[in-house]
């Protein structure tokens, strides 16, 4: 994202990340490919109020491009506290103080995930998106974009498999009939980019998939001609689905918009029945209240089904 952004030619570029290693090596690539571009490296997390306020002060970006979410289902599963308070306060945090600095545009990034979630990790995500939706206007235009996996990612599948068929090892697919929405990395920058030009607020945006694909299909083509290693099935973990869903029955496609993305309507809070969340929210995150979360969670997001760790 960073490259495409740079690429571009923008004004300056203000990269804000809570992993070090992460944001010294983006800087490192910006000033071998990008020098001409300013770029502001800041060491910091997306709740951090004083620091966002001290940002968006001193920078006034045109757009924000909002990807600070912790995305592992199993490893969130076992630790919600952590995955709501990153994922949905942060982003409200972040929301909240786009408006105070009248930032023009914000672009959340989701998740298929967030769609009647099994997961923390996804419940966390369409709350952000209820957020984002909320608090949107026509002088701070935010959006979410829907995405699906995204092949190549940090910590995504096909980097697994890969390095399993490397070791000889058995390739792990949790179910033979376990299938995902994939995009290349490219198609992923290129959709993310469409979403900040979009000419609408307070929508989702979901790019052209097409058909899901079958992991135990996918790790058979990465195996290849390794013919001696073979595919271990290893039974869905806490919050895995065997298939993602792209939106709610409840939701309304308007049409679709340069990308090419579909715009979605989806259910938009009031203002104040959203601060009663997020003060909910942060009573159950600072009390460590799991099953209070829990409740808060499914009182917003009805569809939301708790796996077994957690209900």
């Amino acid at each position: 994202m960073v490259k495409a952004i740079a690429a571009a030619g923008p004004n300056r570029i203000v990269l804000l990340d809570s992993a070090e290693h992460n944001l010294f090596q983006i800087r490192q690539q910006m000033e071998s490919a990008f020098g001409h571009v300013p770029c502001q490296p800041i060491l910091g997390s997306v709740d951090a109020v004083p620091l966002l306020d001290d940002i968006l002060a001193r920078f006034q970006p045109a757009i924000i491009y909002h990807a600070a979410a912790f995305k592992h289902v199993p490893l969130l599963e076992s630790n919600p506290i952590a995955a709501v308070r990153n994922n949905t306060m942060g982003t409200y945090t972040l929301a909240e103080a786009a408006l105070r600095h009248k930032t023009p545009r914000l672009i959340l990034i989701s998740t298929d995930k967030a769609v009647n979630p099994h997961s923390v990790m996804g419940v966390s995500k369409r709350l952000a998106e209820l957020i984002v939706v909320a608090l949107s206007s026509a002088a701070c235009r935010m959006n979410a974009i829907r995405l699906g996996n995204v092949i190549g990612s940090t910590g995504s599948v096909v980097p697994i498999f890969l390095r399993q068929i490397a070791e000889r090892r058995p390739v792990t697919v949790t179910h033979p009939e376990a299938t995902r929405w994939f995009m290349s990395l490219s198609e992923t920058v290129a959709a993310i980019l469409a979403s900040g030009a979009a000419e609408v607020e307070g929508r989702i945006l979901v790019p052209e998939l097409g058909a899901p694909t079958r992991i135990a299909h996918l790790a058979r083509f990465l195996i290849g001609e390794a013919a001696e290693v073979p595919i271990v099935f290893t039974g869905c973990r806490p919050g895995d689905k065997l298939t993602e869903e792209l939106v709610y029955k409840a939701e309304t496609n308007e049409g679709s918009i340069p990308g090419p993305l579909h715009v979605i309507r989806t259910c938009r809070l009031q203002p104040p029945r959203l601060e009663a969340i997020i003060e909910r929210l942060g009573d159950s995150v600072a009390s460590r209240d799991v099953p209070g979360l829990i409740r808060v969670l499914g009182s917003v997001v009805p569809e939301y089904v708790p796996s077994a760790l957690l209900s």
